[in-house]
């Protein structure tokens, strides 16, 4: 069983996300998400998801909002706790200016390269119509109803969702 964070940085009613597009045997490639990855030993899902953020972006969160869990069952891939976080209280790095990049173009003045993807500003209201995970559907739109902490579980049998169930915390 391994541990995860994911991150939706909000700027402008955009999600920083994430095109997966650069790493060997991804199991998320061609695929669209947020900000994230494992959690390490002895780190909290907090210090994970402010961690991963740093690394991937560049950019420094001051505060994140615990939204949900979100436990993910597949017959292809380990079983995933997924601890899910929201921030629209963060610095962008210096040089880097939002108000100047698409949707439609990777943002990469100011933010270092990152190793696992193309990083975009998408449109809350449109996200749900990239290459996602069906999964990642509900929850992202629980984040945009703004529901109180969550627990969804997702079963899937490999790349297809077969079952989900979604209760409060």
């Amino acid at each position: 069983m391994k541990n995860t964070t994911l991150i939706y940085l909000e700027k402008n009613h955009q999600y920083l996300m994430m095109y997966r597009n650069r790493k060997p045997n991804d199991p998320n490639a061609g695929k669209w998400i947020g900000i994230g990855g494992k959690i390490e030993e002895g780190e909290t899902p907090g210090e994970c998801a402010l961690r991963e953020i740093r690394e991937e972006t560049g950019i420094l969160a001051a505060n994140i909002r615990f939204r949900g869990l979100v436990l993910f069952l597949n017959t292809r891939y380990e079983t995933e706790y997924m601890f899910l976080y929201t921030s629209d209280d963060f610095t962008l790095p210096s040089g880097f200016d939002q108000e100047n990049t698409s949707a439609d173009a990777p943002i990469s003045d100011g933010l270092p390269a990152c190793d696992e993807g193309e990083l975009h500003w998408v449109d809350i209201d449109t996200v749900t119509d990239l290459p996602l995970w069906e999964g990642d559907r509900y929850f992202l739109q629980l984040l945009k109803e703004n529901t109180t902490p969550f627990l969804l579980t997702l079963r899937y049998d490999g790349d297809v969702l077969t079952e989900h169930t979604c209760s409060p915390l």
